[in-house]
This record gives structure tokens, sequence and C-alpha cells, in this order.
């Protein structure tokens, strides 16, 4: 039996979906796996912190709000006030902002950035249950300051060797970098027709760390940039849509929510 996550000092539950490798599968799975929650019944935030704002997107919301990053680094700015509204019941979203480019620096000269970020989840636990955080693809002090004060770090990882090495460089970033947070790479993007991805996912799920649900390769996963929705809202009885679902309450029993 595996053991409950950890909590890390922030009264609201928070997961963050990251890696350093683009293009496996991130953001879809930060949208679907909050709409899940929400549908779930959980008040879901979704803070979409990638200066792309691909989640933005998907959920119909304009990127850029005015004092993006002030409102992380200042002390007396209420990030509450900036959350918007979704088309879904239960599920709000802190929107991309272009000027999230510049966190880094913005975070460094608060001297203590873990201990802001964490205050600002904290200001967050009155409204949400959980809040689920789209994390740009790349190792920096942004990166680093929410694996030290989220409760998991959810890894999409393709079964394909570049996408295994990559999973291997954020384990030990976050091993040594992240107070022991705690690890949950999953299947993402898998295509049962090819013999590396029936190998390498075999030995993925032998590793007892990844979860045991995987999400495929599906059309209707690329095509969230046309509908601008999660797959489960527009096409529920697909493969894809009941993966992300079986999914969200693996990691729901694991987080012991």
């Amino acid at each position: 039996v595996r053991p409950p996550l950890r909590r890390k000092g922030v009264n609201v539950k928070s997961l963050a979906v990251w890696t350093i490798k683009g293009g496996v599968g991130k953001t879809s799975a930060a949208v679907n796996l909050a709409h899940a929650a929400a549908t779930d019944g959980l008040r879901t935030l979704l803070w979409d912190l990638d200066p792309q704002g691909a989640a933005s997107f998907y959920l119909r919301i304009p990127p850029g709000m005015e004092g993006a990053v002030e409102s992380i680094t200042r002390k007396r700015t209420a990030l509450a006030d900036l959350v918007l509204p979704t088309e879904f019941d239960n599920l709000t979203i802190l929107p991309a902002d272009f000027a999230y480019r510049h966190l880094d620096l913005a975070l460094d000269a608060t001297k203590k950035p873990r201990k802001r970020f964490a205050a600002k989840l904290d200001g967050l636990a009155d409204r949400h249950d959980l809040v689920i955080l789209d994390c740009p693809p790349s190792v920096s002090l942004v990166s680093e300051t929410v694996i030290k004060t989220v409760d998991a770090v959810l890894i999409p990882v393709i079964p394909s060797t570049l996408s295994m090495r990559t999973l291997h460089q954020v384990r030990v970033f976050i091993s040594e970098q992240g107070r022991g947070a705690d690890v949950l790479p999953f299947l993402s993007m898998v295509d049962l027709r090819k013999k590396m991805h029936n190998e390498l996912g075999l030995a993925c799920l032998a590793d007892p760390a990844f979860l045991t649900v995987a999400i495929p390769s599906a059309s209707v996963v690329e095509k969230m940039g046309i509908t601008r929705a999660p797959v489960a809202a527009t096409l529920p009885s697909q493969p894809a849509a009941r993966a992300f679902t079986a999914l969200w309450r693996e990691i729901r029993e694991r987080m012991e929510i």
C-alpha cells in the first residue's frame, strides 16, 4: 500500500503539473484533471502559470491580468481577487499573463520566494478545495518554488527514450530542491500500436511511484484547441475522457481528498 502524500504547511490541497519536456500533454492533463475534480464536486482552481497561456485558451479565458506578477510577490495583494469563473461548475481559473516570463526575477527579489508563494496559496483556501497549477516546461526559480510548496508534482511521461530521460532529470531536481516533494509520474499520449510504447509503458508501470492509469494518444485531446473545452465536456464517452476521470480518481485517493 502506497503511503498518503505529505502536507507542506498549506491549508488548500495543491497539485502541480510540471515537466521540463514540451509536447508531452502537460497542459491538456492539467485542464482535464481540473475539470474532473470540479465534476467530482471539489471547488477547483486551475492556476495557469505558463506565460504561453494554453490552459487559459482551452477554457476560453483571455490571457492577461493587470498586476499578475505583483499579485504573487506583494504581501498585501490578494491573489483571490484575480480568480475568474469558467463555463463549468466548481471550476475557476487564475489566467496566464505574458508578464509571468519575468516572474523568476520578481520572486527572487522577495528574498523568501517559497514563503511568499505558500502564503498566496494559503489565501485561496477559503474558496477552494484544490488548486492545480499548470507550470511552464522549464527549470527555473518558479518551478523550484512551486515544487517546494505543493503537495504533489504530477509528471506526464510519454513511453519514449527522451521522455524517460527527462523524467530522471526531473526526479533528480525534485530530490535536490523539492524538500521531499511527492512525485507522481503517469503515462501520457500512449500509442499501443507502437512496440516501444508497449515495452517502456510496462517498465514504467513496474515502478511503484507511477500512477497506474495511462492517458492514450487521441485526436480528441488534440482537438481541444478547436473545441476549447475539456474532453469530458464534449465527448464524455471517449476513452481519453474516461482515462482522465480515472486518473483523477487515482490521484484523489492518493492525496486523500
